[in-house]
């Protein structure tokens, strides 16, 4: 009798470590930070709560970056006031950036304050084969940041702030060298008025006089590739 009750309790234990299959809030082998240890509840907690689990939601397909976060702190008669500052970058990866600084009392709300903020501020580059059509040098303050394009396979070459508006705008190639003064706000501000001075080989030749928008609009249409001709069909007596 002992042998089989036993046995039993053996049964009874396996079946219930085969109905838990959700290991414990916050394992390491955890799928997601929402499952819980008995049944899985999908969905993480700001998704279940309407949002008030900590957990920013991005809406559209903008990666966001925090370049910088520092603490302010202003003495007055009455003590000390303590903010934050956040400098933030976002983009889309297909050549459109935006940065900015928020301040807050609290470095959640100073990043999501910065994130808005860039959004509405786009600006819109182009990409010629995953880098820059040609040298450009950007100036902001006593900050120089020099950009050169580079080939395939060669990556970012650059320091922190200007690789993060680099890489979050579409850039795979490009190598950078910022001269002066390092501040994150001022190299991202230098960098990003060497990306304006960015033009297009069109342009310049518009602006030298060596062709007209016309000769242009005709040498595009000229590269353009030529729908294949139809087939031609066999006569019936053939």
């Amino acid at each position: 009798m002992a042998e089989e009750e036993i046995v039993v309790n053996a049964e009874e234990e396996s079946k219930a470590s085969e109905q838990v299959t959700v290991e414990p809030h916050g394992s390491a082998s955890a799928p997601r930070p929402g499952d819980r240890k008995y049944g899985k509840h999908t969905g993480r907690p700001s998704e279940r709560r309407n949002g008030r689990g900590g957990f920013r939601k991005n809406l559209d397909d903008y990666a966001e970056r925090v370049v910088a976060i520092n603490r302010i702190s202003k003495t007055t008669q009455g003590g000390k006031n303590v903010r934050f500052s956040a400098l933030a970058v976002v983009g889309d990866g297909k050549g459109k950036y935006g940065f900015a600084l928020a301040k807050s009392t609290e470095v959640p709300d100073a990043i999501k304050k910065a994130l808005a903020k860039a959004r509405k501020n786009m600006v819109s580059i182009e990409i010629v084969n995953g880098t820059i059509a040609h040298d450009v040098e950007g100036k902001f303050g006593a900050t120089k940041v020099v950009l050169k394009p580079a080939p395939a396979g060669t990556g970012i070459v650059a320091g922190g702030a200007v690789r993060a508006i680099v890489e979050l705008s579409g850039i795979r190639n490009l190598v950078g060298k910022v001269y002066g003064s390092r501040s994150p706000i001022n190299v991202l501000r230098a960098t990003h008025a060497g990306l304006c001075e960015l033009k297009r080989y069109d342009r310049v030749m518009v602006l030298r006089g060596k062709k007209t928008e016309d000769q242009i609009r005709a040498a595009k249409a000229a590269k353009a590739p030529k729908a294949a001709p139809a087939a031609e069909t066999k006569g019936e007596n053939e």
